[in-house]
């Protein structure tokens, strides 16, 4: 038995090596001269010659290792699990730790723990807004199988507009982070008007093209094209992939395009602004600028936007579409059914 340990490929090395101590020892070598024969320590040629010695081939295996035993059962996990994913507490929306806790009967930071391991988080909830656009399949095909196979000889752009961009100020300066201490801004603030940032995003070099308006009628909008047009090289086709706002789709638009036939519009389903990729741009906007940005008129916020894309455009950052139609079906099929009320 201890020879086969000793030997078997697919036997643990820690009882690999008790085993080969026994049998060193078994050939009269004291502890110091199997230490050195195995290349371990002679105490640990003592320790399990001793317990050989004591208790046979059991010896070898570990003892059970000291502590306090687990006492959280499987049936109290389960209990937990189903309870948030399926129930919420009397008087709120959804369950809190300390809630969780009172019903269980558990510590709150056990309910944390458990919440963590599957990927759990009650206090959060995002917004989605499925489309009753009746051309939906034919649209999320249409744009999907551009971004996954665009044309050749030609630029495909993601367009839209982010409207009322504010100039805020606040009431007060913000404290300076600290160690251990985050930046502390003021809640309130004041108002020095809005403006627009419209962008088209080329989906294969993440190139923007862009322009501040205050206003966003079709008259501004067609001002973008026209500035899309005398970039974009005479050569190549464009493809704009737009939303269904109005703006987008006025006569004066429609007639504007209709006289440049490189001009070729692909628009997303209503309520599927996630399918446009100028969204995740407009995001990155947001989070590196706007969210705390302090501009005391819209001519000083309009100077810093320019200079957000002109510095992104030094090193742009395409952004990779992977999801194919189908796969976008078939995710919005799992939450259609998985949506209370579906169908009814």
């Amino acid at each position: 038995m201890l020879t086969r340990w000793a030997r078997r490929a697919k036997s643990s090395q820690v009882l690999a090596l008790r085993s080969k101590i026994i049998l060193e020892c078994a050939k009269g070598l004291d502890n110091t001269q199997v230490a050195e024969v195995l290349g371990c320590h002679s105490g640990t040629v003592s320790k399990w010659r001793s317990r050989f010695i004591a208790e046979g081939l059991d010896g070898l295996s570990d003892e059970p290792r000291v502590g306090r035993p687990a006492t959280i059962t499987t049936q109290q996990v389960e209990d937990v699990v189903v309870a948030t994913l399926e129930s919420t507490p009397a008087n709120a929306t959804h369950w809190t730790r300390a809630k969780m806790a009172e019903r269980t009967g558990l510590s709150k930071s056990t309910i944390g723990r458990i919440w963590k391991a599957f990927g759990l988080k009650p206090h959060r909830a995002d917004g989605f807004k499925l489309s009753n656009d009746p051309m939906f399949i034919d649209k999320v095909y249409d744009v999907a199988g551009l971004y996954l196979n665009p044309p050749q000889s030609a630029v495909v752009l993601c367009v839209d507009e982010k409207s009322q961009v504010q100039a805020l100020s606040r009431s007060q300066p913000a404290f300076p982070m600290m160690p251990y201490m985050p930046e502390k801004r003021t809640h309130d603030y004041a108002r020095h008007g809005t403006t627009t940032l419209f962008a088209a995003l080329d989906i294969n070099s993440g190139q923007v093209i862009s322009a501040t308006h205050r206003r966003h009628r079709s008259v501004e909008f067609k001002k973008f094209l026209q500035k899309i047009d005398d970039q974009v090289p005479i050569d190549l086709d464009i493809h704009l992939v737009m939303d269904n706002y109005g703006t987008h789709k006025t006569p004066t638009i429609r007639a504007w395009l209709a006289d440049r036939p490189r001009f070729h519009v692909h628009f997303t389903p209503t309520y599927s602004s996630w399918l446009n990729q100028v969204e995740r741009f407009f995001g990155l906007v947001t989070q590196d600028l706007l969210q705390r940005s302090d501009h005391r008129s819209v001519q000083a916020l309009e100077k810093d936007l320019r200079d957000w894309v002109m510095a992104w455009n030094e090193n742009p950052k395409p952004f990779i579409w992977t999801k194919t139609a189908e796969q976008i079906l078939q995710s919005l099929n799992r939450l259609l059914r998985r949506t209370s009320g579906a169908g009814h």
